[in-house]
Protein backbone atom coordinates (compact mmCIF):
# COMPACT_ATOMS: atom_id res chain seq x y z
CA UNK A 1 0.00 0.00 0.00
CA UNK A 2 1.41 3.45 -0.86
CA UNK A 3 2.70 5.41 2.11
CA UNK A 4 0.19 8.21 1.65
CA UNK A 5 -2.71 5.71 1.81
CA UNK A 6 -1.29 4.28 5.03
CA UNK A 7 -1.07 7.81 6.39
CA UNK A 8 -4.63 8.54 5.32
CA UNK A 9 -5.86 5.38 7.05
CA UNK A 10 -3.97 6.35 10.19
CA UNK A 11 -5.84 9.64 10.56
CA UNK A 12 -8.25 9.23 13.47
CA UNK A 13 -11.25 11.11 14.74
CA UNK A 14 -8.76 13.42 16.48
CA UNK A 15 -7.31 14.26 13.07
CA UNK A 16 -9.96 13.83 10.39
CA UNK A 17 -8.76 13.87 6.79
CA UNK A 18 -9.20 16.98 4.70
CA UNK A 19 -12.49 17.13 2.83
CA UNK A 20 -12.54 19.37 -0.22
CA UNK A 21 -15.47 21.75 -0.40
CA UNK A 22 -16.71 24.20 -3.01
CA UNK A 23 -13.81 26.54 -2.25
CA UNK A 24 -10.30 25.24 -1.81
CA UNK A 25 -8.18 22.25 -2.70
CA UNK A 26 -4.60 22.04 -3.91
CA UNK A 27 -2.76 25.31 -3.35
CA UNK A 28 -0.74 24.78 -6.54
CA UNK A 29 -3.67 23.85 -8.79
CA UNK A 30 -4.85 26.80 -10.88
CA UNK A 31 -8.48 25.67 -10.87
CA UNK A 32 -8.57 24.97 -7.13
CA UNK A 33 -6.78 28.22 -6.36
CA UNK A 34 -9.52 30.41 -7.84
CA UNK A 35 -10.92 30.94 -4.33
CA UNK A 36 -7.52 31.52 -2.72
CA UNK A 37 -7.64 35.31 -2.90
CA UNK A 38 -10.95 35.43 -1.01
CA UNK A 39 -9.75 33.10 1.75
CA UNK A 40 -6.52 35.03 2.16
CA UNK A 41 -8.25 38.43 2.09
CA UNK A 42 -10.33 37.58 5.15
CA UNK A 43 -8.06 35.16 7.03
CA UNK A 44 -4.44 35.27 5.88
CA UNK A 45 -3.20 38.76 5.31
CA UNK A 46 0.35 39.80 6.32
CA UNK A 47 -0.63 40.50 9.95
CA UNK A 48 -1.68 36.87 10.29
CA UNK A 49 1.27 35.39 8.41
CA UNK A 50 3.70 37.38 10.57
CA UNK A 51 1.81 36.34 13.72
CA UNK A 52 0.89 39.86 14.79
CA UNK A 53 -2.86 39.37 15.31
CA UNK A 54 -5.86 37.55 13.92
CA UNK A 55 -8.41 39.01 11.53
CA UNK A 56 -11.64 37.20 12.35
CA UNK A 57 -10.57 35.93 15.77
CA UNK A 58 -7.45 34.20 17.00
CA UNK A 59 -4.32 33.72 14.94
CA UNK A 60 -4.72 29.96 15.18
CA UNK A 61 -8.31 30.22 14.04
CA UNK A 62 -7.49 32.28 10.96
CA UNK A 63 -4.50 30.15 9.96
CA UNK A 64 -6.56 27.03 10.60
CA UNK A 65 -9.40 28.35 8.43
CA UNK A 66 -6.94 28.87 5.60
CA UNK A 67 -5.67 25.29 5.98
CA UNK A 68 -9.21 23.92 6.13
CA UNK A 69 -9.63 25.22 2.58
CA UNK A 70 -6.09 24.79 1.23
CA UNK A 71 -4.39 22.09 3.31
CA UNK A 72 -1.03 22.39 1.54
CA UNK A 73 -0.88 26.19 1.67
CA UNK A 74 2.87 26.48 2.39
CA UNK A 75 2.91 29.86 4.08
CA UNK A 76 -0.06 28.94 6.26
CA UNK A 77 1.58 25.66 7.29
CA UNK A 78 4.75 27.56 8.14
CA UNK A 79 2.78 30.14 10.14
CA UNK A 80 0.91 27.44 12.07
CA UNK A 81 4.17 25.70 12.95
CA UNK A 82 5.80 28.96 14.06
CA UNK A 83 2.77 29.89 16.15
CA UNK A 84 2.79 26.54 17.94
CA UNK A 85 6.53 26.77 18.57
CA UNK A 86 6.13 30.31 19.88
CA UNK A 87 3.40 29.26 22.31
CA UNK A 88 5.27 26.02 23.13
CA UNK A 89 2.20 23.94 22.36
CA UNK A 90 1.58 21.16 19.87
CA UNK A 91 -1.79 22.74 19.06
CA UNK A 92 -1.79 26.49 18.58
CA UNK A 93 -4.45 28.44 20.50
CA UNK A 94 -7.57 28.73 18.38
CA UNK A 95 -6.59 25.95 15.97
CA UNK A 96 -8.83 22.90 15.61
CA UNK A 97 -5.96 20.46 15.15
CA UNK A 98 -2.37 19.93 16.19
CA UNK A 99 0.39 21.14 13.90
CA UNK A 100 1.28 17.55 13.12
CA UNK A 101 -2.31 16.86 12.12
CA UNK A 102 -2.35 19.78 9.68
CA UNK A 103 0.81 18.42 8.07
CA UNK A 104 -0.57 14.87 7.96
CA UNK A 105 -3.73 16.11 6.26
CA UNK A 106 -1.70 18.04 3.71
CA UNK A 107 0.56 15.07 2.93
CA UNK A 108 -2.38 12.68 2.62
CA UNK A 109 -4.14 15.11 0.27
CA UNK A 110 -1.09 15.98 -1.87
CA UNK A 111 1.52 13.25 -1.27
CA UNK A 112 3.86 14.53 -4.01
CA UNK A 113 4.06 18.05 -2.56
CA UNK A 114 7.72 18.43 -1.64
CA UNK A 115 7.22 21.84 -0.01
CA UNK A 116 4.88 20.38 2.60
CA UNK A 117 7.37 17.64 3.42
CA UNK A 118 10.20 20.17 3.72
CA UNK A 119 8.19 22.37 6.09
CA UNK A 120 7.15 19.37 8.18
CA UNK A 121 10.76 18.26 8.39
CA UNK A 122 11.81 21.71 9.59
CA UNK A 123 9.08 21.67 12.24
CA UNK A 124 10.10 18.21 13.46
CA UNK A 125 13.73 19.33 13.57
CA UNK A 126 12.67 22.20 15.85
CA UNK A 127 11.16 19.57 18.18
CA UNK A 128 14.43 17.60 18.04
CA UNK A 129 12.63 14.66 16.42
CA UNK A 130 15.62 14.19 14.18
CA UNK A 131 14.85 10.76 12.72
CA UNK A 132 11.33 11.84 11.74
CA UNK A 133 12.69 15.11 10.36
CA UNK A 134 15.19 13.25 8.18
CA UNK A 135 12.46 11.01 6.78
CA UNK A 136 10.37 13.96 5.63
CA UNK A 137 13.31 16.05 4.44
CA UNK A 138 14.55 13.18 2.30
CA UNK A 139 11.05 12.76 0.86
CA UNK A 140 10.96 16.49 0.15
CA UNK A 141 14.28 16.33 -1.67
CA UNK A 142 13.14 13.44 -3.83
CA UNK A 143 10.39 15.74 -5.10
CA UNK A 144 12.41 18.97 -5.00
CA UNK A 145 16.14 18.27 -5.25
CA UNK A 146 16.78 21.99 -5.61
CA UNK A 147 15.23 22.89 -2.25
CA UNK A 148 18.16 24.56 -0.51
CA UNK A 149 16.37 24.95 2.84
CA UNK A 150 15.59 21.23 2.94
CA UNK A 151 19.25 20.38 2.29
CA UNK A 152 20.29 22.79 5.04
CA UNK A 153 17.89 21.32 7.59
CA UNK A 154 18.89 17.80 6.59
CA UNK A 155 22.49 18.81 7.26
CA UNK A 156 21.56 20.11 10.72
CA UNK A 157 19.82 16.83 11.52
CA UNK A 158 22.85 14.83 10.34
CA UNK A 159 25.15 16.96 12.50
CA UNK A 160 23.07 16.05 15.54
CA UNK A 161 23.49 12.40 14.61
CA UNK A 162 27.23 12.99 14.10
CA UNK A 163 26.88 11.55 10.59
CA UNK A 164 29.60 13.84 9.30
CA UNK A 165 29.85 12.69 5.66
CA UNK A 166 26.09 13.04 5.18
CA UNK A 167 26.07 16.39 7.00
CA UNK A 168 28.91 17.71 4.84
CA UNK A 169 27.24 16.51 1.65
CA UNK A 170 23.98 18.22 2.64
CA UNK A 171 25.86 21.40 3.50
CA UNK A 172 27.58 21.47 0.12
CA UNK A 173 24.21 20.99 -1.60
CA UNK A 174 22.57 23.76 0.46
CA UNK A 175 25.33 26.29 -0.04
CA UNK A 176 25.77 25.35 -3.66
CA UNK A 177 22.11 26.26 -4.14
CA UNK A 178 22.69 29.62 -2.48
CA UNK A 179 21.35 29.05 1.04
CA UNK A 180 22.46 32.09 3.08
CA UNK A 181 22.58 31.02 6.74
CA UNK A 182 26.08 30.08 7.98
CA UNK A 183 25.04 27.98 10.99
CA UNK A 184 25.49 24.55 9.39
CA UNK A 185 28.95 25.46 8.12
CA UNK A 186 29.88 26.83 11.54
CA UNK A 187 28.74 23.64 13.28
CA UNK A 188 30.79 21.53 10.92
CA UNK A 189 33.81 23.77 11.44
CA UNK A 190 33.39 23.54 15.22
CA UNK A 191 33.43 19.74 14.89
CA UNK A 192 36.46 19.99 12.57
CA UNK A 193 34.47 18.27 9.85
CA UNK A 194 34.11 21.12 7.36
CA UNK A 195 35.83 20.99 3.99
CA UNK A 196 35.21 23.17 0.98
CA UNK A 197 33.51 21.33 -1.84
CA UNK A 198 36.44 21.84 -4.22
CA UNK A 199 38.88 20.39 -1.67
CA UNK A 200 37.26 16.98 -1.60
CA UNK A 201 39.25 14.11 -3.01
CA UNK A 202 38.06 13.25 -6.52
CA UNK A 203 36.28 9.98 -7.05
CA UNK A 204 38.62 7.59 -8.80
CA UNK A 205 36.96 5.33 -11.32
CA UNK A 206 37.96 1.68 -11.18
Amino acid sequence: MPAYLILLAALTADCPPYSKGATGGDYYDAEDAKGLAVVEAFHFRPQVETLQHGMSGTLGGDIGYTLEHFPNHPRALSAMARLALRTKQTQAPGAHHTVECYFQRAIAFAPKDGATRALFGAYLLSLRRDADAIEHLQAALQAQPGNAAAWYNLGLARVRQKDWPAALDAAHKAYGLGFPLPGLRQQLKAAREWREADSLDPVVAH
